[in-house]
């Protein structure tokens, strides 16, 4: 991530410049500080790049945009620090300062401006990579140069660019694994603003005898490490009343786990749940989404004994499976822990799900969906798939070919599969490219299977779209339920597999790996919507 930096590390050094004593305390400090801003600059680059992704979506699209600007900023950055020819170790601290205030502070102010300024927050964004960006691009070559004087220009940049790497794989690391799922995005990057000021701080203390100004400076550092420490203390309570601006409703439950954004919000008695900013519930009508969904294929498949569910973390999706009294073992598989426990031992959340989670049936699997199936033995009576809309290329392969055939792999003789398949109405290429994609893994090999959509009306949603996979041609009459609903009667399934001429097929390609179409169909098809 910090290639345009470190190459224009190289052109800082001076080929000519004699050998120097072996570095001292002075040296150790400089050395350790080239680690710190490496791993501050990553974590600074990633912090952008995920709260975009929650708050924009298109996760491929808008990291590439904000790694690509972060990147071009820290060259221009790096080219720039050639003009500074005079009291280097000043202007070190200065620039750490403000990196520590700047990006310490950076994903406060995209949260901020997204609610704020509405679709100015991409240019928010970019001024935020940008300055954030050219700071970090200073600090390595004004590293060399302070150390170039103590310690031999060869030795010195090799150890800074190892240091430089190194610091870059730490906050990798350090970034998913810790301290977005115990921080947040907010509270991360305040963290990692103090630790710029904690560098700041050290040089003040190691370098001072060429610092000018440096109580000023001491000053200055003391204020910003206050500044920061408030915004670490108190962003959970302020990412929380922003999200309360930026949805309709009052955010009763957030929190950032290594995979996604989980927001819980309250109107009277409407619960919705929003995952990465896309709602995937509403307490008033999911009852027309789940019963839609599982439903038709439990009746398909005959006798249901053992349910696959892909997805399905909220546990509304096992609710409904567990209505059919033939159900003995259920495998729900939602890749992130968080929210099935959120949904198990949240009482209010849990009664929405009827306690699924925590029936003796139910086997949840915190793993993803495809390697599941790929590493599964177990075959299974209905494979339910309800997993988020195929927004990007990465979650448009749980949609794919390989995808399909895979799960078709794992079904029983008389099995039935089902997915949801996003909006015929608000998306209609990419329903009808998963129907097709559905249909060329499914209905050729020893088991064939008939490809039946359908779509219903969900007040929240508008109109939803579904996908199911069956042995042999299953008629209408034979998908009502045999269980308790509050929606879906023999009326309602009569409708659903009927499509009026504004929804009816389109001419698609199959969905691949290799091509992600159907994300370019999903993203075209909502923008024509939204604009």
């Amino acid at each position: 991530m910090r290639v345009a930096a470190c190459t224009s590390v190289a052109g800082c050094a001076v080929a000519s410049s004699p050998p120097r004593s072996p570095a001292g305390s002075r040296e150790a400090v400089l050395l350790a500080s080239v680690f710190a801003v490496a791993v501050a600059g990553l974590i600074y680059e990633l912090v952008a790049g995920t709260l975009s992704t929650y708050l924009l979506g298109g996760s491929v699209v808008v990291f590439s945009l904000v790694i690509g600007v972060f990147l071009f900023a820290m060259g221009m950055g790096a080219f720039a620090a050639q003009w500074l020819h005079s009291e280097l170790e000043r202007r070190f601290v200065e620039a750490e300062l403000l990196l520590g205030v700047v990006g310490g502070s950076s994903a406060l102010g995209l949260f901020w401006a997204f609610g704020a300024l509405g679709e100015g927050y991409t240019i928010a964004l970019g001024l935020t990579c940008l300055v954030v960006g050219a700071l970090v691009g200073v600090e390595i070559p004004l590293l060399l140069r302070i150390l170039e004087r103590r310690v031999e220009v060869r030795l010195a940049v090799s150890q800074v660019l190892a240091l430089d790497y190194a610091g870059a794989l730490a906050g990798s690391i350090l970034f998913p694994l810790v301290l977005l799922p115990w921080l947040g995005a907010v509270r991360a990057a305040a963290l990692v603003g103090l630790l710029n000021v904690g560098v700041a701080g050290l040089g003040i203390a190691w370098l001072g005898d060429h610092i000018r100004g440096r109580n000023r400076l001491a000053v200055a550092s003391v204020v910003a490490a206050l500044g920061l420490s408030g915004v670490l203390l108190t962003g959970a309570r302020t990412t929380t009343w922003i999200e309360d601006q930026l949805y309709q409703d009052s955010v009763v439950h957030a929190e950032s786990t290594r995979y996604q954004r989980i927001v819980v919000t309250r109107w009277r008695e409407d619960l919705r749940l929003y995952l990465d900013g896309h709602l995937q519930f509403s307490s008033v009508d999911e009852y027309r989404y789940h019963e839609s969904l599982v439903h038709p294929a439990m009746q398909a498949a005959g006798s249901a004994r053992r349910v696959l569910i892909l997805g399905g973390g909220d546990g509304m999706a096992a609710r409904e499976v567990l209505k059919h009294p033939e159900v003995r073992q259920i495998d729900l598989v939602d890749l992130d822990p968080v929210l099935t426990e959120l949904f198990r031992e949240q009482p209010e959340l849990a009664a929405l799900s009827g306690h699924a989670l925590s029936d003796p049936r139910v086997t949840v699997h915190n793993d993803d969906a495809l390697r599941f199936l790929e590493d599964a033995e177990a075959r299974w009576d209905v494979v339910i798939m309800d997993l988020p809309d195929p927004n990007d290329s990465g979650l448009s392969r749980l949609y794919s070919e390989a995808a399909f055939r895979l799960a078709g792999r794992r079904l029983t003789d008389q099995g039935a599969l089902v997915t949801q398949a996003t909006s015929p109405f608000y998306a209609p290429e990419a329903f009808w490219c998963i129907a097709r994609t559905a249909e060329a893994a499914l209905s050729e090999g020893p088991q064939p299977r008939t490809i039946r959509p359908y779509h219903v009306h969900v007040p929240s949603f508008g109109e939803w779209g579904f996908v199911l996979a069956s042995h042999g041609e299953v008629s209408p009459e034979a998908l009502v339920p045999e269980v308790p609903t509050r929606f879906l009667d023999e009326s309602a399934v009569q409708a659903m597999v009927r499509f009026p001429a504004d929804l009816g097929p389109r001419d698609v390609v199959i969905n691949r790996l290799e091509d992600a179409a159907l994300a370019r169909y999903y993203a075209q098809g909502w923008r024509h919507y939204r604009q």
